[in-house]
């Protein structure tokens, strides 16, 4: 592994990275580095061969937190200048609480509290919610106002019992279609008192939406929807004003139970890519650790998808594996197989993250990744794409091992795509968040992934039949046949799996879940 390999290993992060995971734009960041409140990056050539940059500028990863620390600070309304000076004030900490913020509680170098008069004395200090990133006192399990979080479609993925209480007044765990946990539909089906208590609660929501959505697609906002929840969404959408979806915000909004008893005067959100976290909560209350909670984003993501509702979605499934990996491995010192692994992780890598790729899993010499359906998106094309890339990448890397080895192998991984609609979720005793999809779908695309060779991508009928024409047209595809002793290829046509394979070869049997499944070769683009 080279040097910059190393250092990335280490915990550092590019600056790639940090734009990415906290929505701040690449101006931001470079004043940042000018005000002296975040440190100068280490220039390096990129690992990732899907980055063109020549150079990139590297992070330790605790800029992440320094940066969610800053946002937490305007929040409170503190000036640039203010910030500047408590970041860079001698003995301050690289976190602060929201706590510490709101009562100046002074820092020593090692983060914790400095002794105050009251403690010299032997008085017990007050009580310090998130003194660093690893010692926090708030989770979202102890959350003790309503919370939820909404998905992309405004849908319910995650909800506690007070919201359940208080706001829908209904158990929506219990709630197993996701359309069916559509805020706006929950809301729009109260009893008409209800409605009215929750209007503003209602129009807050709706600005949310106004930023990613046409008022001419709100009839199709969820399954089910009637004429008149269409058309109360379209009166109330032209009166709205749209929400800015920054990181983390705090937003004043009056919310009431049944009896039209106030609940909580502040909404804070935090924005992420899978959804919205919301957290309700009284004023006068100043909550503690709510801004601490949310400047560990990465935690309260993790713990999100944990817990989130398993939920019946559309996607594709992608299923790669590395062809003669036995033989290779038999062939290789460990060390040099696992280096072999690890670049292919590598080159792969960057091309998921690209076309939206989820990570399912990564055993062995094998990887899973899904594209899940979102509004507007291209999630079959994109899993489509991401295999062709990948193909090319793993190309690369085969004529860079077969000059260093100087050996006959060639490095094929075989892929496998597939689309359908199962329950997704995440498994919770994975040492990290793992998702999941329980069905054929998955299966059907292992089964493909096993049935490709030298490098191939198998995908269904199904699925190139579900891509628009243009997308479709822009492929090349097709089965071939041998003619005696010649290969023709027939584009733009599919077989079923059990008429490419002798009835006789004993491969047939590993393939008869499959069997009647019509597929195709996808071959490259036009």
């Amino acid at each position: 592994m080279d040097d910059q390999h190393d250092t990335r290993k280490s915990g550092w992060i590019s600056s790639l990275e940090v734009i990415g995971k906290t929505g701040i734009s690449r101006a931001t960041l470079n004043n940042y580095i000018k005000m002296g409140i975040l440190p100068r990056p280490d220039v390096k050539k990129p690992e990732d061969s899907v980055i063109r940059a020549r150079m990139l500028g590297y992070f330790p990863e605790n800029v992440i937190d320094i940066i969610e620390q800053i946002k937490i600070l305007k929040i409170h309304g503190n000036t640039m200048d203010d910030i500047i000076h408590k970041l860079k004030s001698p003995g301050q900490t690289k976190y602060v609480s929201s706590e510490m913020i709101e009562k100046e509680i002074p820092v020593q170098e090692d983060g914790r509290p400095a002794k105050t008069s009251r403690q010299s004395e032997g008085v017990a200090p007050d009580r310090v919610i998130g003194q660093t990133t690893d010692q926090l006192n708030l989770t979202i399990n102890d959350i003790p106002w309503p919370a939820y979080l909404l998905n992309n479609n405004f849908e319910i993925d995650w909800v506690n019992g007070p919201a359940e209480e208080m706001i829908f007044q209904q158990k929506i765990r219990t709630i197993k279609e996701p359309t069916a946990r559509n805020i706006f539909r929950l809301l729009m089906r109260h009893s008409q008192d209800r409605q009215q208590i929750l209007q503003e609660y209602f129009e807050f929501h709706l600005g949310f939406l106004k930023a990613g959505m046409a008022k001419s697609d709100l009839d199709r906002l969820y399954e089910g929807i009637s004429l008149n929840e269409a058309e109360t969404l379209k009166t109330k959408y032209d009166r709205v004003e749209t929400h800015a979806k920054q990181t983390v915000n705090r937003y004043f909004l009056k919310l009431c139970d049944h009896q039209g008893k106030m609940i909580s005067d502040v909404a804070y959100f935090m924005v992420f890519r899978e959804g919205t976290l919301f957290i309700h909560a009284p004023v006068e209350s100043s909550p503690q650790g709510i801004m601490d909670l949310f400047s560990c984003r990465s935690k309260v993501i993790n713990d999100l998808l944990r817990q989130r509702m398993p939920t019946l979605v559309s996607f594709c499934v992608l299923v790669a594996d590395l062809q003669n990996s036995v033989r290779i491995c038999a062939e290789l010192p460990p060390e040099e197989y696992f280096e072999l692994i690890n670049q292919i992780w590598a080159r792969v890598e960057g091309c998921f993250k690209q076309y939206y790729g989820t990570y399912g899993k990564h055993t062995g010499d094998g990887m899973l990744y899904y594209f899940l359906k979102e509004r507007d998106n291209q999630y079959m094309m994109n899993a489509v794409s991401c295999a062709l890339e990948i193909r090319e990448n793993i190309k690369k890397l085969n004529m860079e091992w077969k000059i260093r080895r100087g050996w006959f192998n060639d490095l094929y991984l075989n892929v496998g795509i597939n689309e359908g609609q199962e329950y997704f979720g995440a498994i919770p005793s994975a040492p990290s968040v793992e998702f999941t999809a329980l069905g054929d779908t998955v299966n059907y695309a292992g089964r493909l992934s096993d049935f490709s060779r030298y490098g191939a991508i198998w995908t269904t009928k199904n699925l190139m039949n579900k891509l628009t024409i243009e997308e479709k047209s822009g492929l090349r595809y097709g089965i071939r046949r041998m003619d005696q002793d010649r290969e023709i290829l027939v584009e733009n046509s599919f077989s079923r799996v059990m008429d490419m394979i002798p009835q006789d070869n004993v491969k047939m049997n590993k393939f008869m879940d499959i069997a009647t499944l019509a597929v195709t070769e996808v071959l490259g683009r036009r």
